[in-house]
């Protein structure tokens, strides 16, 4: 099966990639680093792009698209790192006033974590009681998280927009560790030019590829299993990108002036969204013994 995108796809990601671009690169990144906090005035300027309404039908003020584009959309914001609960507030579109424009900032309970609770203005999810939800030290400076008494079975739209996610991730690793091997030089020449590169940037990308095709798949069929088998793979191509990213970048990644650490520590959180690889693993293994 081919998957290509149409026309109106293909100016959505490009559109979304130029705004991010321009509202969200590497300087906005690490100055969001050094002041955590969650923009409000981009939230809004998403707001009024579509980010979050994109699923909603246009007779109730929506764009009207569907989960493909959607999966188009989160990928370009996994690729950007882009801050804040997005997932949450793009499911929460249809139900809590004010989010679908990006006036309502909503957080969501899954598996028992929140991020970005303290920014939240509503939280969803079965939260359960919510003050008395615990702060966590996380792994990620961007990504905040409490945790919280309840939370109910896994979304799969939420399991596959964070696949999308974690596919820009993995997208942006493989970015990074090329141009890195194009420009840095060693004994002469271009670090690319060794073997030992050449095969950890081949596999981020072969890795890569091979979860666009599953997350893509699985945004045309909606099937749960073909959503966890995303998962999965995108879950693996965030994580080992990441760190062979990390290894091409050499000492350099683990700066803080860099963003590299930043995709490894990002795809180890999502990670762990809607009952992380486990949960995948137990779908795809209860449909074989089935």
């Amino acid at each position: 099966m081919r998957f290509r995108l149409t026309g109106e796809q293909r100016s959505l990601r490009d559109g979304m990639r130029a705004l991010l671009g321009r509202r969200f690169d590497g300087a906005a990144l690490r100055a969001a680093v050094a002041a955590p906090g969650l923009d409000r005035e981009l939230w809004r300027e998403l707001g009024a792009a579509g980010f979050f309404a994109l699923r909603l039908p246009e007779a109730a003020g929506g764009v009207g698209l569907g989960l493909p584009e959607a999966v188009l959309v989160f990928e370009e914001a996994g690729r950007a790192l882009l801050t804040g609960p997005l997932l949450a507030t793009h499911l929460a579109a249809a139900d809590v006033p004010g989010a679908a424009e990006g006036a309502t900032v909503v957080a969501r309970v899954d598996g028992g974590l929140v991020e970005w609770l303290a920014e939240a203005d509503v939280v969803t999810g079965g939260a359960g009681d919510v003050p008395a939800a615990v702060p966590l030290r996380s792994v990620d400076p961007l990504t905040p998280l409490h945790r919280v008494p309840g939370g109910g079975a896994p979304d799969p739209v939420a399991v596959l927009l964070t696949a999308a996610e974690q596919l820009g991730t993995a997208v942006r690793a493989c970015e990074l560790a090329v141009q890195h091997a194009r420009t840095r030089v060693q004994f002469g020449q271009p670090i690319g030019a060794f073997q030992a590169v050449k095969h950890l940037c081949s596999e981020m990308l072969v890795r890569a590829e091979t979860a666009r095709a599953a997350v893509y798949a699985a945004a045309v069929t909606a099937d749960p299993l073909d959503i966890a088998a995303a998962r999965l793979l995108a879950d693996e191509a965030a994580v080992a990108g990441s760190r062979d990213c990390l290894q091409v970048h050499g000492g350099m990644g683990f700066t803080w002036e860099t963003e590299v650490h930043l995709l490894l520590k990002r795809a180890w959180v999502r990670s762990q969204r809607g009952g992380g690889v486990t949960e995948s693993e137990e779908k795809l293994a209860a449909d074989l013994l089935g």
